[in-house]
């Protein structure tokens, strides 16, 4: 159905010399920079009544205006079971479990976190998004934060874009580690197989850092800690460092034979479902009250059973 969104705003003059689309990202976090240059590129941001483009440097003092109306997929709720870690009137903290989608999309249109939490809470259908202010892949489990209300959204994305929400990831990855490293390479779409991540060049800065949490004979469990959120951050950075997730058919290349044939080792890699990643812990700052949270879960048992095997097969070999 048609939504019609207008927003008014002046530049602060401590942004002069910023481009259009760095500004207006600023001033109105609760929709994402893609968005807000498509409004722009369409006629639908103004600046002093006129039309810019995206890269044009501002003075500070303009007044922006966003006036479109765009047509909203129309979500429904669905009666589906919520782990909830943490709630208040301001936010919730899911535990998300492995495949399920978080946001409707091509071939999930339905069946997704989204359509849960209108369920679940349908005062969430007043917020973009259904408050939903970051993504975990659909086979990733673990913590993710829900804003309850459009100015904890705005709070929270403004938190995201300044790096200071941390979130520390468990992976149980191919190959050993001497100690702890940090991935430094910017991610974009691949070239050919729009699907899918890469490492380029000409992508946005992506940072990871890890450290080893656990040594086995041909794996290793890490901590993994996000500088920045890419789209499959980890997984691709996991990869081009030649260390695959287990379980990453995507951007692993699939099942590798290990030199210990133990049984138990052969059957727990070959018939890991999934990416064995897990978001263990979320930090941030409560957007109304200022008070640090910090909220961990445990691991799943898919994960728990796979380090067992590996530890077992360690043992017998």
């Amino acid at each position: 159905m048609p939504v019609e969104i207008t927003h008014q705003a002046k530049v602060p003059d401590n942004m002069a010399r910023q481009r259009l689309d760095h500004v207006v990202s600023h001033l109105f976090p609760q929709y994402s920079r893609s968005r807000l240059q498509s409004w722009i590129k369409s006629g639908g941001v103004t600046v002093d009544g006129q039309l810019k483009r995206t890269g044009q440097k501002l003075y500070g003092g303009e007044n922006i205006a966003i006036a479109v109306v765009t047509v909203e997929v129309e979500s429904v709720p669905q009666e589906m079971a919520l782990d909830v870690v943490f709630e208040d009137e301001a936010l919730l903290v899911v535990n998300k479990p492995m495949g399920l989608v978080v946001h409707p999309g091509a071939g999930n249109m339905d069946g997704t976190l989204l359509n849960a939490l209108l369920y679940h809470y349908p005062d969430l259908d007043g917020v973009p998004r259904a408050g939903i202010v970051h993504r975990l892949d659909k086979d990733t489990t673990g913590l993710l934060v829900v804003a309850k209300t459009l100015e904890s959204q705005n709070q929270l994305v403004q938190q995201l874009q300044a790096r200071t929400v941390k979130r520390l990831y468990e992976a149980v990855v191919y190959g050993v580690f001497e100690g702890p490293g940090k991935v430094d390479a910017a991610i974009g779409r691949h070239v050919s197989q729009r699907t899918k991540m890469a490492v380029r060049r000409d992508g946005k800065e992506a940072i990871s850092r890890y450290r080893v949490l656990q040594q086995f004979g041909e794996h290793t469990r890490l901590e993994v800690s996000l500088e920045t959120g890419r789209t499959h951050q980890i997984r691709v950075h996991m990869q081009h460092i030649r260390h695959s997730l287990i379980g990453d058919n995507t951007y692993g290349g699939g099942y590798k034979i290990p030199r210990n044939r133990q049984p138990i080792l052969l059957e727990a890699l070959q018939s890991f479902p999934r990416p064995a990643l897990h978001a263990r812990e979320l930090s941030l700052q409560h957007p109304t009250t200022g008070v640090n949270c910090r909220w961990t879960v445990a691991l799943p048992e898919d994960m728990e059973v796979l380090l067992a095997a590996l530890s077992a097969a360690d043992i017998c070999d």
